[in-house]
């Protein structure tokens, strides 16, 4: 079955067969920029609904993941707006379920990893929302810059631009030592230079 085709047709198994195939895509993307597992699942299911109620907004079936993307980063900006973002980081560790072919690491490997995850997870959400957003987009998601320019709705200049600054804002925190401690709450401590 052609899903755009059954969307268009308001079946509802298509949209069933839409949230089997990029439900984990566009979960992992939400809990990333949102570092809250049950906002980033409110935002998906606004996404599907607004992508089942708009589907004729679709010019082209083949961009389908990318006009989803589209739709989350602004549900995502939404919540963005209406948000405290004073909350604790979500560590990855929640999030290493939806990823897949991981290979096997010792306990002392993973647990190196873990840290290290936590600690590059606190400083990305250390930075501003649009910093933020791009590197999720271009490392995590590993799209391409013209891709994230198209979803964001801004030049590609913009996209490098913040890409830059966000690895520089970045660095400067991860050599400040902010992150978070094995408790997971923020470690606001520098090291001494």
């Amino acid at each position: 079955m052609d899903v755009v085709e059954g969307l268009k047709g308001k079946e509802e198994s298509a949209l069933v067969e839409l949230m089997n195939i990029y439900g984990d895509y566009l979960l992992r993307t939400a809990i990333l920029l949102l570092k809250d597992k049950q906002i980033a699942e409110e935002v998906v299911q606004d996404t599907f609904i607004t992508a089942f109620d708009r589907i004729y907004q679709l010019a082209d079936p083949g961009k389908l993941k990318s006009w989803l993307t589209s739709i989350l980063v602004n549900h995502c900006r939404s919540q963005q707006r209406k948000r405290s973002w004073k909350e604790a980081f979500l560590p990855f560790s929640l999030i290493e379920r939806f990823q897949e072919g991981e290979e096997f690491l010792g306990p002392e490997e993973h647990l190196l990893n873990l840290m290290k995850n936590q600690q590059l997870g606190a400083a990305i959400h250390e930075l501003d929302y649009k910093y933020r957003e791009a590197i999720i987009l271009f490392y995590f998601n590993e799209m391409k810059i013209n891709e994230i320019a198209h979803y964001l709705d801004v030049n590609e200049n913009t996209i490098k631009s913040r890409l830059t600054r966000g690895r520089s804002h970045l660095k400067e925190i991860l050599k400040r030592g902010e992150g978070v401690n094995e408790s997971g709450k923020r470690n606001n401590q520098t090291k001494a230079r």
